[in-house]
């Protein structure tokens, strides 16, 4: 048996929704539950019976690539942003882009199943870290006896706790922007998207989401939306 043989890989299908720019991307799955994103199938793979029981699941395991960083080439060690970005790690130990394989995981919520029909079978799932137009490589089922253990270690990945943020708006939010679409971008900035060894509180920060780029300042744990430009 060669375990050296490389295999080529098709995607399955495509994921879509207000991650227009990687920059603001959560750096996890499930922490702006808001964000909905629809997964759309390959022509391959739109078999209905494909599909039969997923709706027995509330979640799912995405396998997907990092499709912004292909050939960009990897290194050993990374910068993680929640160390603010001094501090070097292993990059097996951490979940950067960077690897000698761009493929990442990501755990979502099943919102819903639509059948064949247009398009195919549609997944509509929230609380995804993916980019849009993002390949998707596989869709496994998420099992909580098995792939749940709270009890383990957390490495730097626990190291100052979750960053939450107040977010306030020193404009309105646009009229055509939906109540999820606001819900969903507030999760987002409550992160601290900005970079962690920025420290200039008067600094402005855009981060392109759906239609718009977002310009946000962060300082004392407040990040305000100072103005929302079309995107170009």
């Amino acid at each position: 048996m060669n375990t050296d043989k490389i295999f080529e890989f098709q995607a399955i299908g495509h994921i879509y929704n207000d991650y227009t720019g990687t920059f603001g991307i959560p750096r996890q799955s499930g922490l702006a539950a808001d964000l909905l994103s629809r997964i759309v199938m390959e022509p391959q793979c739109r078999q209905e019976e494909a599909f039969r029981g997923i709706n027995e699941y509330d979640r799912l395991w995405l396998m997907w690539v990092f499709s912004d960083h292909i050939g960009q080439g990897w290194t050993p060690t990374v910068r993680p942003p929640k160390l603010g970005g001094n501090v070097r790690k292993g990059v097996f130990a951490t979940r950067a882009p960077f690897r000698p394989n761009p493929i990442g995981l990501s755990c979502v919520k099943l919102e819903r199943y639509e059948p064949a029909g247009g398009p195919g079978p549609v997944l509509w799932v929230s609380g995804a870290d993916l980019m849009n137009g993002t390949p998707i490589l596989d869709i496994k089922p998420y099992v909580p006896y098995a792939d749940a253990f709270p009890e383990a270690q957390k490495g730097f990945s626990s190291a100052g706790g979750d960053v939450r943020c107040r977010v306030e708006a020193a404009v309105p939010y646009p009229a055509e922007m939906t109540a999820r679409q606001r819900a969903a971008l507030d999760e987002i900035l409550a992160q601290d998207p900005k970079p962690g060894y920025q420290s200039d509180p008067d600094r402005v920060y855009g981060m392109f989401y759906g239609q718009w780029n977002v310009r946000f300042r962060s300082a004392d744990g407040i990040v305000t939306i100072v103005d929302f430009e079309p995107r170009r």
